[in-house]
């Protein structure tokens, strides 16, 4: 017999955590961002290890075949804490197109391009988490603000590989300036 506090089709689960309603249905709106973001760049990242090529091939091919599987972890994580909150995960890659802050992928640029594109956009969702690692921790939702808090060192230093990369090539082929 169906649960009539419940309807499947509804955006919202009853849920009992401690945590008021309205601020977890605050920060499921702010991890479906983080989660959009997320998808983004595990799409970037995952089109530009298909795609690199030059002589840091297998350094960047290895690099990015980590950060992706990683990434793919993370989107399950996040989606599954929406849940956890009690509400739905936002879907559809149009929508992750628009709440994220990371631009997707329309062409594939030279390696350096790449590697530092991806920088960047590492330290974008670093600075975007640990906004609602904020809130999370205002609402007292230690969950989600661990949860966030892996997540950006995760970022941070994927930032750090990928511009430990091209800082320094003697040879001039890769420059962080480009």
């Amino acid at each position: 017999m169906a649960n009539a506090a419940f309807d499947a089709r509804s955006e919202e689960l009853p849920v009992e955590s401690g945590i008021d309603r309205d601020q977890r249905k605050k920060l499921a709106k702010k991890l479906g961002q983080a989660l959009a973001s997320t998808y983004v760049l595990y799409h970037k990242t995952h089109a530009y290890h298909w795609n690199v090529t030059g002589p840091l091939f297998y350094s960047i091919h290895k690099l990015t075949d980590e950060q992706y599987v990683n990434l793919a972890e993370a989107i399950d994580e996040i989606a599954e804490r929406i849940r956890a909150l009690g509400f739905l995960t936002p879907v559809g890659f149009e929508k992750y197109s628009r709440d994220s802050v990371i631009e997707g992928v329309s062409s594939i640029p030279d390696a350096s391009h790449m590697v530092h594109e991806l920088a960047r956009d590492h330290h974008k969702i670093s600075a975007q988490m640990r906004d609602i690692a904020e809130a999370a921790e205002e609402a007292e939702d230690i969950y989600t603000a661990d949860l966030l808090t892996a997540r950006i060192g995760f970022h941070e230093e994927a930032a750090w590989m990928l511009n430990s990369l091209i800082v320094e090539n003697k040879e001039g082929l890769l420059h962080a300036d480009d």
